[in-house]
Order: C-alpha cells, then sequence, then structure tokens
C-alpha cells in the first residue's frame, strides 16, 4: 500500500517532462551612455555612423559662476556695404554679448575682377566692335553678378551673345595683365595668358551639343548603326593589317641561350669542358614563336598597358635563358644606369628598351664564344698537359685508354684478378693507368707444418 491507495488516486505512470530546448542566448547591448532607451530601442540597437554629439557634451554642466541667457541684439554683417542692421538671438554669458563680425560674412567671396584707366584703354584696349561705354557696362555687370555671364547677358543693354561678352572680358583682363607687367614672362602662368578664351571653339561646341540634344528617336538610331558599320570595318581592317604585318620586329641573330648560357668575366673555362659554341649562340626559332605568339595575345586584348606587353615582351624573349642570364642582364642595365621597368612606357621607349635587352643577350652571347676561343687556342698551343705536375700526357693517356687488358695466364689466380678489375670499373669506365699484373695483388699464402 502507497500513498495512492489511501488517497485513492489511479495508479497511472505520471508522464515525463519533455526536457525544453534551450533557447540561444541573445547578445545583450549595453545602452550607450547619454541616450535615452526610447532613442535607443529606435535605432533597432545599431549605433550610428557618425556619432552627432560627444557623449561627454551631454553630461557636462556649466560652471556655476556662468549665468548664460538669450538675447535679441541687433548685427551687422562687413558682406554688405550698405550697413544694413538686422536683428538676432545671440547667447550672452555673465551679460557680456559677443563681439566681432558676423559668423557667415567669412561665406561671402567675390571675384576680383581687372580694372583699368582711360589711357589703358586707349593704349591698349581698343577695338572697333565694341565702345568704351559698352567695356565699362560689360566689366560693372561682371564685378555685380560675379561672372555669371547667362545674368550679364540678360541685363545688358544692347544685344550680345554669352560668347561675345566672355570674348571681350577675357580679352581685355588678359591685355592688362600683359601691360602692366614688366616683362611678359611674369604672367605667362596666369590662367587668363596660359589659356586664352576660345570663341570660335566655345561657338561649335554649342552648336554641336545643340545639335545632339535636337535629334530624333530615328536619328539616334540611324548614327548607331552608321557607328557600328564604322567599328566593324576598322577592325576588319586591323585583323587585315596584322594578317600583313610581320609578327615580331625581333632580328634573327638575337638568340638567347641557355640556362648557363652567358658566363662572367671571372668564370673559368677548362680545356675537358670546351665544346662547340656555335650550339649555345644559334638563334632559336622558338623564342621568335614565342615572341610571334605574344604579340598575337596581346592584339587580342585590344587595350592594354604598354607596361605590361614589355613585361610579357621581355619573358618571350628571355623564355630560353636561364635565370642566371637574366640576372646578368639586369646588373648590366643597373650598371648603365637604366631602370628596370621604363618610368614613362611609350611606344618608342618600350621599343628601345628590349632592343637594349637584346643588344645586351648578343654581348653576353659573345663574350662566352671568345672565351671558348681562348681556351680551345691555349689548350692547341700547349698540345699536352706534361707541364702540369701529376698529369699524364694526352698522347699517352690516349693510348694507355685505347689498349686492351691481356691477362697472364701463366701466373696463379690471374683470370680472377682481372675478372674482378673489370667488374669493378663498367663497361663505360676507361683506365687512365696501367692495370698491375696478375699476381701483384696476391695475398701471401700461410705457412703449414707440412711445409717445414
Amino acid at each position: 500500500m502507497d500513498a495512492k491507495d489511501i488517497l485513492g488516486l489511479p495508479k497511472t505512470p505520471l508522464p515525463i517532462p519533455q526536457e525544453k530546448k534551450s533557447r540561444p542566448q541573445k547578445d545583450s547591448q549595453r545602452k550607450p551612455d547619454g541616450i535615452s532607451r526610447e532613442v535607443y530601442a529606435l535605432t533597432g540597437g545599431v549605433a550610428p555612423l557618425m556619432p552627432s554629439i560627444d557623449v561627454s557634451q551631454l553630461k557636462r554642466r556649466p560652471p556655476s559662476d556662468e549665468k548664460i541667457t538669450w538675447q535679441w541684439l541687433p548685427f551687422t554683417s562687413s558682406a554688405r556695404k550698405d550697413d544694413l542692421q538686422l536683428y538676432h538671438w545671440v547667447r550672452v554669458v555673465n551679460g557680456v554679448p559677443p563681439t566681432g563680425d558676423y559668423s557667415f560674412a567669412k561665406y561671402n567671396k567675390s571675384v576680383d575682377v581687372i580694372r583699368y584707366t582711360d589711357e589703358e584703354y586707349e593704349k591698349y584696349l581698343t577695338d572697333p566692335k565694341w565702345t568704351k561705354e559698352e567695356t565699362d557696362q560689360l566689366f560693372d555687370l561682371c564685378e555685380r553678378f560675379d561672372l555669371r555671364f547667362i545674368i550679364i547677358a540678360d541685363r545688358f543693354p544692347t544685344h550680345r551673345t554669352v560668347e561675345e561678352l566672355k570674348d571681350r572680358y577675357y580679352s581685355v583682363s588678359r591685355a592688362i595683365l600683359v601691360a602692366r607687367a614688366p616683362s611678359p614672362g611674369e604672367v605667362a602662368g596666369h590662367p587668363l595668358v596660359k589659356e586664352p578664351y576660345n570663341v570660335t571653339q566655345e561657338t561649335e561646341r554649342k552648336r554641336a551639343l545643340s545639335m545632339v540634344l535636337s535629334q530624333t528617336k530615328h536619328q539616334e538610331r540611324k548614327d548607331a548603326e552608321v557607328l557600328a558599320e564604322a567599328k566593324r570595318i576598322a577592325e576588319s581592317r586591323m585583323a587585315a593589317r596584322a594578317a600583313e604585318e610581320p609578327d615580331l620586329p625581333v632580328p634573327s641573330d638575337v638568340g638567347p641561350e641557355s640556362a648557363e648560357g652567358a658566363v662572367g668575366p671571372g668564370d673559368t673555362i677548362s680545356p675537358a669542358n670546351v665544346q662547340a659554341p656555335a650550339a649555345a649562340i644559334a638563334p632559336s626559332t622558338s623564342v621568335i614563336a614565342d615572341n610571334a605568339s605574344t604579340l598575337a595575345s596581346l592584339r587580342m586584348l585590344r587595350v592594354y598597358l604598354r607596361t605590361y606587353a614589355l613585361e610579357q615582351m621581355v619573358q618571350a624573349a628571355s623564355s630560353s635563358a636561364g635565370l642566371r642570364t637574366i640576372k646578368r642582364v639586369e646588373q648590366t642595365l643597373q650598371d648603365l644606369g637604366v631602370n628596370l621597368k621604363p618610368k614613362v612606357p611609350t611606344k618608342a621607349v618600350c621599343a628601345e628598351h628590349l632592343e637594349l635587352r637584346k643588344e645586351i643577350l648578343t654581348l653576353l652571347n659573345l663574350q662566352k664564344q671568345l672565351q671558348y676561343k681562348e681556351a680551345e687556342g691555349s689548350s692547341f698551343r700547349d698540345g699536352s698537359y706534361g707541364d702540369m705536375p701529376g698529369t699524364a700526357k694526352r698522347s699517352q693517356r690516349a693510348a694507355d685508354q685505347d689498349r686492351t687488358f691481356v691477362p697472364d695466364t701463366i701466373s696463379f689466380g690471374g683470370d680472377r684478378v682481372v675478372k674482378r678489375e673489370q667488374k669493378r670499373k663498367g663497361p663505360g669506365r676507361t683506365s687512365e693507368t696501367p692495370s698491375s699484373p696478375a699476381g701483384a695483388h696476391k695475398r701471401p699464402r700461410k705457412m703449414k707444418a707440412s711445409d717445414l
């Protein structure tokens, strides 16, 4: 009997409570100081990109000894010449109003219009198309409206176009500057002198712009078709010209050598390593083919940097050369004071730079060939190596190499010694010293008791 029997409860198993799934905790972001909770909730927890006010300014309290009031006070601006007096609210500290010019007067910028005298006008500025009164009115309006020639043309008393007003103003200003300067070189860098106003070009530009803006949809489609046809013709001509032109203007006698192509002045060449130099110096057709493929790939790009084209051509020209040769070419360029990459990579500069690299490769090849020839000539002059201690003569050594070893069958164990010598040397090796007799290396037999 248990508690359920006493209480009269049914004996049913209680449901097992399911484990609650743990929810990922949200990253609680602390509210910044100085911002109310309501305002921070409107931002969605995302801080502004740039604070509008420093947090330290929010909690700063004014000193207790300062008394701040706002007063309606008059002010004048130096930007105005009529001394107009206006009113605005001003922050006053301890009853002392602020002094100084109006804070926004610094934004009043004006154009310095050059003025002339009557003598200068009669001497330098006379023009049959303009009178002195019209010129004076033009300069007055330019100073009043800060060279806004659209407004000036609207206010001008006589009918003058904007281009005519600009041409008259800039021509007069330029003539006054040149006349007042002690020498023409002092005002050569002035914008009015350096870049004179071209009224013909400006008129033509506006006429062309008006024609473009007044075109209909049909005319725009027709112009687009004409441009597409012109582009197609230009591409076809470019392809035909590329097919007619030679692949690469590289001289055939310039061929980069192999990995050990160029030998420095300090390198030594032994006569035993002397080979035919023509194989190392001969021009390589693969280099020309690589250059041609590089040039063809560059033409397919249509638009590329000249520095990129120069790098591709240098890599193609040095593809058969080893790392040592490339370093020697770069060292030679540095010794000559030439940059590895041109600073002004124009077409002519890149062509000359590539030609210089090819000439350096030719020079290194010629140096190598010269050293080969000198080593070969010295070996022919000596005729042998008898002067070198510990070295047999060439003729004697060649005779020893050509001589075949005949084993001594009479001596005991001779056949075994010969086979051992042949096995040790191998079929591809030749003996440089004559072999020893058959019984020279035989170990003496031990004496037995029966021999005594």
